[in-house]
């Protein structure tokens, strides 16, 4: 898994690309795109919930501080950290 402390500091925005339904759970940077992918299945908001937890785990901070604020629905998201 990259290590992504360097963009932990509040009010950060950060987009990433979730690959829902995946064989197994990963984050990766390529070409300055944060790419996660989730084992879950995009129902309920159970793939953002789990790529939360691995977007957190990356930077280093409680998956709490994470707030969504765009791409409910969408595989383009993007996180704010409070």
């Amino acid at each position: 898994m990259a290590e992504l402390a360097h963009l932990a500091h509040p009010g950060a925005e950060i987009a990433v690309r979730v690959t829902p339904r995946a064989s197994r759970n990963a984050l990766n940077v390529a070409d300055g795109v944060i790419r996660i992918q989730v084992t879950t299945v995009p129902e309920d908001g159970k793939a953002t919930e789990a790529a939360r937890t691995l977007l957190a785990k990356a930077l280093g901070v409680a998956k709490t501080r994470l707030t969504l604020l765009r791409g409910t629905k969408a595989r383009d998201k993007v996180f704010r950290l409070d």
